[in-house]
């Protein structure tokens, strides 16, 4: 059997099962997310530019779970991502590095990260780099803190991202998407229609063609990054957006991207404007 041949029927063989194993449903736009019962946080908003013509609403990720998990979100003492956020907080406020600097050193107190989340990915001070949240840390590391600075998906940047999102909870994103920032968002448009990997899916294929379907056990969402970084209940800990754009392109049996990487960081920015009339949730809860 040839190579080509082989391939193609490998891909056929896993589009048939899915068909078989796909059924439909819509996000549930009815339920409310209002957490501790004070804070309502909108999961479903017109769609934003680069949605329209594509989808007539944004939903967050939120209205595509389980009642269950959806519950989890909606009482911050059944969050299982509080206690990382917690963590985040504690990180806030240790001293690292040979300056003797901890965050609050020279932020004070983490309440004054309001926003910050709602504001990125963004162009840095320079002009000359698209950073996300994880940049903007390791950078007040090494300038300001004479710290080293944490990988990416380390679970201190992890909690401490977590942490400062959570100041950001129900704030509307704020995000450019052009200027400066304009061929970052084309570059991670690009990406985000590639077919990658042995199975040539792109992200679109999930998560606009077959948005609201479910294969196996998955309820395909819109691909919203706006709980992001998130709790998610199969991990048991706090996940970055950029390791599920490392796990889906891993699931497409392709060799993904790096976390932190130029791609991931404009796919980022690309896909946050997909979604970029949803609030920011902190600290979400996904499946």
């Amino acid at each position: 059997m040839g190579l080509n041949k082989g391939k193609t029927l490998i891909v056929a063989s896993v589009l048939a099962f899915a068909a078989a194993a796909t059924g439909y449903a819509d996000p549930n736009a009815e339920a409310k997310l209002v957490i501790n019962g004070e804070i309502e946080i909108a999961t479903v908003a017109p769609p934003p530019k680069a949605l329209e013509g594509i989808f007539d609403h944004a939903y967050s990720g939120w209205a595509f779970r389980t009642p269950e998990t959806q519950s989890m979100q909606a009482d911050d003492f059944d969050n299982s991502g509080m206690l990382f956020a917690d963590k985040g907080i504690d990180l806030w406020n240790t001293v690292d590095g040979t300056e003797g600097k901890s965050c609050a050193s020279c932020h004070e107190n983490i309440e004054s990260m309001a926003g910050v989340r709602a504001s990125v990915p963004k162009m840095n001070k320079a002009g000359d780099d698209l950073w996300s949240l994880e940049n903007f840390v390791n950078d007040c590391r090494t300038t300001r803190m004479g710290a080293e600075e944490w990988k990416w998906t380390s679970d201190s940047m992890k909690f401490l991202t977590a942490a400062i999102s959570l100041q950001s909870r129900g704030m509307p994103q704020t995000q450019a998407f052009d200027g400066p920032a304009q061929s970052w968002y084309d570059k991670g448009k690009e990406i985000y229609y590639t077919r990658y990997g042995q199975l040539e899916l792109s992200c679109a294929n999930c998560h606009e063609e077959s948005m609201g379907k479910y294969i196996r056990a998955d309820h395909l969402s819109q691909g919203q990054i706006n709980g992001f970084p998130a709790y998610r209940t199969g991990d048991a800990t706090i996940i970055s957006a950029h390791q599920r754009f490392v796990g889906c392109i891993r699931d497409t049996r392709a060799e993904p991207f790096k976390a932190g990487s130029a791609e991931f960081r404009a796919l980022e920015l690309y896909v946050t404007a997909r979604g970029a009339t949803l609030p920011i949730e902190g600290v979400s809860v996904r499946q």
